[in-house]
């Protein structure tokens, strides 16, 4: 299945218990799609929610709304059955929002294009912890909820370790020529696997974060930008060329190529929440969605099925105003500063009446 989006998207996620998946598009829109495996996928949501590109998406409270973070440095929720703006954070951060993720039922991370990251808890109303982790923009985060342990990556080269509990940048790792795209827990928390602008794996032992205990060099030729993990030994990967590979870690091979979105760099990879299907952006304009079982059981079909949805036939070139990354990891931080003032305390005040 595939979906014509009509312009580039940013960051792609899936609703933790229905067929419903959401994308943010360089245009500031937030796009909602219903989903199933024997019918066509259908639009369900349109939203202008940001002034600049809409670069991070994430379902929240349970599914009820939708998170999402812009160059403009807001953090918009959104009704996920009426498309109503629920609350707006306009100064989340002070520069550029690059990357959301779901740290527990009543707390989100966010990452902005100067290396800061901050925890909000929806129970408190406010931000609770705020990082100055990296010197450049945040690329991605994962988190070890036994530990209560946020990690980040970063374009200035860096794996940071943020400690929730004590409210400190625990660890950090030597700094690399090599930009840090994407970041993924393997090997039940012993392993942390990081991928690189120069199509490298780095893999750190948990506890031991200086520097990397393991590099996978042959993984590929061109900038591995979005993994995603399948189980404690295998892991997904999507490459600047459009070519999704299914990687195994320890021992690290290249199980095999199990799909090509396209000729374009892959924007990010998304499981369902059964795993039932693997969703993929890239930078051709198209949401692809992927049967899992196909792809496991060796299918290389990547002969493009007939557009599901399109919302757009333009042909203009799209462009953001301030890109997420660049291929050396020089961000440009212009994000527009003409913002209606808000504060955190209402802003999660209203999520928290809301939900």
């Amino acid at each position: 299945m595939e979906i014509n989006l009509g312009h580039l998207a940013f960051d792609i996620d899936f609703h933790p218990s229905q067929q419903l998946v959401t994308t943010g598009l360089i245009n500031g829109d937030l796009h909602l799609y219903r989903y199933a495996s024997d019918s066509i996928p259908q639009r369900v949501l349109e939203v202008h929610a940001h002034s600049e590109s809409c670069r991070a998406v994430r379902f929240i409270n349970n599914g009820q709304a939708i998170l999402t973070g812009s160059p403009d440095c807001s953090i918009l929720a959104t009704d996920v059955e009426t498309g109503a703006s629920i609350a707006r954070l306009d100064e989340a951060h002070g520069s550029a929002v690059n990357k959301l993720i779901n740290l527990t039922e009543s707390t989100v991370a966010s990452g902005d294009d100067e290396g800061c990251i901050k925890v909000w808890d929806t129970r408190q109303q406010s931000c609770c912890n705020t990082f100055k982790a990296h010197e450049e923009y945040i690329s991605d985060m994962t988190f070890a909820a036994d530990s209560m342990k946020l990690l980040g990556t970063s374009g200035d080269g860096t794996l940071s370790v943020c400690n929730l509990r004590r409210n400190k940048v625990q660890a950090q790792s030597e700094f690399s020529e090599e930009e840090l795209l994407s970041v993924v827990i393997m090997k039940n928390g012993r392993k942390v696997v990081c991928s690189s602008h120069i199509g490298n794996l780095l893999l750190y032992s948990w506890g031991c974060f200086k520097d990397c205990s393991d590099r996978f060099v042959d993984l590929s030729p061109n900038s591995v930008d979005v993994l995603v993990k399948l189980d404690e030994d295998r892991l997904i990967t999507g490459s600047e060329t459009g070519l999704i590979s299914l990687v195994g870690i320890l021992p690290n091979r290249v199980i095999q190529p199990i799909a090509e979105h396209s000729d374009y760099p892959i924007e990010g990879l998304a499981f369902s929440y059964d795993k039932k299907f693997l969703g993929s952006i890239a930078h051709d304009q198209m949401l692809k969605l992927w049967d899992m079982n196909e792809l496991l059981q060796g299918s290389t079909n990547t002969s493009r099925p007939q557009a599901a949805a399109e919302d757009s036939d333009s042909d203009d070139m799209d462009m953001d105003m301030n890109p997420p990354k660049s291929n050396k990891g020089t961000k440009k931080k212009n994000a527009s500063k003409d913002r209606v003032s808000g504060s955190s305390n209402d802003f999660f005040a209203d999520l928290q009446m809301e939900g």
